[in-house]
């Protein structure tokens, strides 16, 4: 069966018109923009959605991603001021604000860059000390954000922030900075230990002066209260001895039963013995001395005379 030259051109003609609509029709995806050059002139920057170009005469440059992109450099060797070598790795967020820019005004803006963070980090780093180093990271990271914003806006990026991911001194600094910091712990233990013991010495001799004095304060109150309690039996004993209207003799043989009571006190230095007492002694001696010496004679051995 043969084709005739109608159906031929007919689907050479079907054919070039769908090549045609493909390459008139675009489709951009959200966050993404795309150059259009027409003749290798600039011509416009289509945005998210679809859009129609002129085939053969535009042409789209491959989509720019206008999304933040994060980009981490290897580390650099930068010298300090006080010459010592240390190794940087830095991460750079950046974000492409107009296509424009970025595909025209530089080649190639990521290797631009990181040459531009390698060279600002230097000259930051040049005037830092290796001590300021590891304890400013904000203050490198703010001095390389300001410098690589303004350098990359013509180019149509923005630099959001700039992070030091690690800073590595070399290895014999490490060392001695590992040893300073374990003779730094080992010195802040030893202070720590000292200011516990003289603690534990404080408390226990504020123990002991509070022991003490509790204790003199309770024998206080012990003798006081026996003291109480002692002149509370004399007053009731010396009260009924009124009541009961007592001869000398009983109030002498009263008082000599409370004088070894008035004797047990450490503050009993001196005794007062009332007029009475003598007296009633004098006549309790009265009153047993004929018995006693008639005892006595009784008692006498008898003399034998001499043979």
């Amino acid at each position: 069966m043969e084709v005739s030259p109608g159906l031929i051109v007919l689907a050479v003609l079907a054919a070039f018109v769908l090549l045609v609509l493909a390459r008139s029709i675009r489709i951009i995806p959200q966050a993404r923009a795309g150059i259009v050059e027409r003749l290798g002139r600039y011509n416009r920057t289509l945005d998210a959605g679809l859009a129609l170009v002129v085939p053969f005469v535009d042409r789209v440059r491959p989509l720019i991603d206008q999304r933040e992109q994060v980009v981490s450099f290897k580390p650099q060797p930068v010298i300090t001021e006080d010459n010592l070598v240390v190794h940087i790795d830095t991460v750079v967020y950046h974000q492409v604000t107009d296509p424009k820019a970025a595909t025209y005004e530089i080649a190639n803006y990521i290797q631009a860059i990181e040459q531009l963070t390698v060279t600002t980090l230097r000259n930051v780093i040049g005037g830092m000390t290796l001590e300021d180093t590891l304890t400013s990271r904000d203050s490198i990271n703010a001095a390389l954000r300001g410098v690589l914003d303004e350098a990359t806006g013509k180019w149509g990026i923005r630099v959001n922030r700039v992070e030091l991911k690690a800073i590595d001194p070399p290895a014999t600094i490490q060392e001695a900075m590992e040893k300073q910091m374990r003779a730094e712990r080992d010195k802040r233990a030893a202070i720590l230990t000292a200011e516990g013991f003289k603690q534990s010495q404080i408390l226990t001799a504020e123990g002991e002066k509070q022991g003490a004095i509790l204790r003199a304060e309770g024998e206080r109150e012990s003798q006081v209260l026996r003291a109480e309690g002692q002149s509370k039996a004399i007053e009731t004993v010396f009260a009924a001895i009124h009541e009961g209207d007592a001869d000398p003799k009983l109030l002498a043989y009263q008082y000599l039963q409370v004088l070894p009571q008035i004797a047990q006190g450490d503050s009993n230095k001196v005794w007062i013995i009332p007029s009475e007492f003598g007296q009633a002694l004098n006549r309790i001696g009265i009153a047993v001395g004929p018995e006693s010496q008639a005892g006595a004679t009784n008692e006498r051995p008898t003399e034998r005379a001499p043979e």
